[in-house]
């Protein structure tokens, strides 16, 4: 088993000397929404759970190994340990009670530095993992196996971090250059990734007339089009109904009926308009 010389060692027992051996082939990075330092996450592991990671990370930049990065770890479910022996090394860090904060500065340098002698030690390539078990660095929603409780570690922040700061970070320390490998930009991302940036996303001006617009002055997209289509279905009924009215006048004009019979002949008609427009356009409706 390998010990980081910059993380203090706080072996957990028996985890550590009766997991099997993995080959670390990937880095992955969680945070464990809880502002922990690492003798506190090491408590945890030992104390209340079956799970483990091999590192915990303190907002002051601090490092806790607790096992060894040839043993298998269980934070990342099929990226633990493959059937060929190879594994995820994994890293929780701590962040707020939702997991919505940036990495401080400190923690940015300690990811770095570590990234940085996981290559070294390990031969884990620079680059962002392409796949499940394709070798290289990650964070635990890119994929979905290791990830099966489907939350959102390490929060959205801190995944545009890791991408923007952090893994050209250690691809720059580890190799003296500026610039970073390129990278395919759509690695990891879903397809429901892509619907929510483009329909859930809350940036659009509120319709001015409704009834909420002082408190919720923006929308997501869908909102609006759901707003639109409703509109388009009340005008399509108010045109229906006028139309209606329109016929009904015209066929009375120069007969005998009186201004009563008029006006219940137009009520009829607009009331059988409304409803068939209403049952064409929206669909019939469960008595």
């Amino acid at each position: 088993m390998a010990w980081y010389p910059g993380a203090t060692r706080m072996e957990l027992q028996p985890e550590s000397d009766d997991q099997p051996a993995i080959r670390p082939t990937q880095f992955i990075v969680h945070s464990i929404v809880a502002p922990w330092t690492p003798q506190r996450t090491y408590e945890y592991w030992r104390d209340s759970t079956n799970l483990e990671s091999h590192f915990g990370l303190g907002y002051d930049g601090s490092l806790g190994q607790f096992i060894g990065t040839e043993t298998r770890a269980d934070a990342n479910a099929a990226a633990n340990r493959r059937a060929d022996g190879t594994g995820a090394v994994s890293l929780e860090s701590a962040s707020n009670l939702q997991a919505s904060d940036l990495w401080t500065a400190a923690q940015v340098e300690a990811l770095i530095q570590l990234g940085v002698w996981l290559h070294e030690k390990h031969g884990i390539p620079l680059r962002i993992c392409r796949s499940a078990s394709d070798p290289g660095f990650g964070y635990h929603r890119l994929f979905d196996v290791w990830n099966p409780s489907a939350h959102s570690c390490p929060g959205d922040a801190r995944v545009k971090q890791f991408k923007e700061v952090v893994f050209p970070g250690i691809v720059a320390r580890a190799t003296g250059k500026t610039t970073t490998p390129e990278e395919d930009p759509m690695a990891g991302i879903t397809k429901q990734d892509i619907f929510d940036a483009v329909w859930k996303t809350d940036a659009i001006a509120a319709p001015a007339d409704a009834a909420d617009a002082k408190t919720n002055p923006t929308w997501a997209a869908q909102s609006i089009l759901k707003d639109v289509q409703a509109r388009v279905r009340a005008l399509t009924v108010a045109e229906a109904g006028q139309s209606a009215a329109i016929a009904k006048l015209a066929q009375l004009v120069g007969s005998e009926v009186d201004t009563e019979q008029v006006v219940a002949a137009v009520q009829k008609a607009i009331a059988d308009a409304v409803v068939k427009v209403s049952v064409d356009v929206t669909g019939p409706r469960a008595s």
